[in-house]
């Protein structure tokens, strides 16, 4: 059992950034492969960025990749989402997940474990 915890989201305005945290206590994090999701209001919910286990591997989705740097700290069981450059598109709720096989995933359905997610309001 894996629980995960994000913190970090708030009010910015168009061009600023943010750092979202996940917390994750339970088994080994390092075993986990990690991923960052997010779902805007009247939407479903979507991938934004996504670690190996061992952090040598990251993923981004399109419309954030230049923009979000996703990063772990193993030694502290814990999984950073930095944001730049954000759009009032950006505002979502952030979701952090660990995954069933450590490798990472742009699929939700790889996802074993969520958080309960925090908010990010990007004001024009």
């Amino acid at each position: 059992q894996v629980q995960l915890m994000e913190s970090g989201g708030g009010l910015v305005e168009t061009g600023g950034s943010l750092r979202l945290s996940c917390a994750a206590s339970g088994r080994t994090f390092s075993t986990f492969g990690m991923g960052w999701f997010r779902q805007a209001p009247g939407k479903d919910r979507e991938f934004v960025a996504t670690i190996s286990g061992s952090g040598r591997r990251t993923e981004y989705a399109d419309s954030v990749k230049g923009r979000f740097t996703i990063s772990r700290d193993n030694a502290n069981n814990a999984v950073y989402l930095q944001l730049y450059m954000l759009k009032p598109e950006d505002t979502a709720i952030y979701y952090c997940a660990a995954d069933h096989w450590g490798g990472g995933s742009v699929q939700e359905s790889d996802y074993e474990y969520w958080g309960q997610g925090t908010l990010v309001t990007v004001s024009s």
